[in-house]
């Protein structure tokens, strides 16, 4: 079983996280949107997907294309995590919305998300990522909050089923 961390990243940050998180799943490939193909992605069971929130709560640039792609891809079977970066005092009332695009989108089709977090100890209003008490994945202020990075991304990796290492 094949494990890989597809980001995008405009300004470096959700590449920066991205590799944190190479580090804390060494078994996990770790490779940007913009240039995957479709053979490139099939190869793999475990996708951990990682965008970022822009403006008021779109999807990081390169996102926007390559959801197009994975949509149109049959991924019943794979199982996803995912990860997003916001910022939760300039925009609390969009907090990691690109990260909750992203769930409803898979989860419309169907596949299996896992890897949701308690929303405890995050300071934000309104979010797409939230569902009840739950954020839908690994949610990370890098703007305000980057002391809290490192022990966010080891407690997450703990619940994802597929993270060995």
């Amino acid at each position: 079983m094949r494990t890989a961390i597809f980001y995008g990243s405009s300004l470096g940050n959700t590449q920066f996280v991205a590799e944190k998180l190479k580090a804390a799943i060494p078994i996990a490939d770790c490779l940007p949107v913009n240039d995957l193909t479709v053979s490139q992605i099939l190869q793999y069971d475990n996708i951990i997907l990682g965008t970022s929130t822009w403006g008021v709560g779109n999807l990081q640039d390169d996102f926007e294309l390559f959801v197009d792609l994975l949509l149109s891809i049959d991924m019943s079977g794979k199982t996803f995590a995912l990860f997003g970066l916001g910022d939760q005092h300039t925009y609390p009332d969009t907090f990691c919305n690109g990260m909750g695009k992203l769930y409803n989108l898979l989860y419309e089709k169907g596949w299996n998300v896992v890897g949701r977090i308690p929303v405890d100890g995050y300071d934000f209003s309104e979010s797409e990522a939230q569902i009840g008490n739950d954020l839908v994945g690994l949610a990370l202020d890098e703007d305000n909050e980057p002391d809290l990075t490192d022990i966010r991304i080891k407690n997450w990796v703990k619940v994802l089923p597929f993270a060995e290492g």
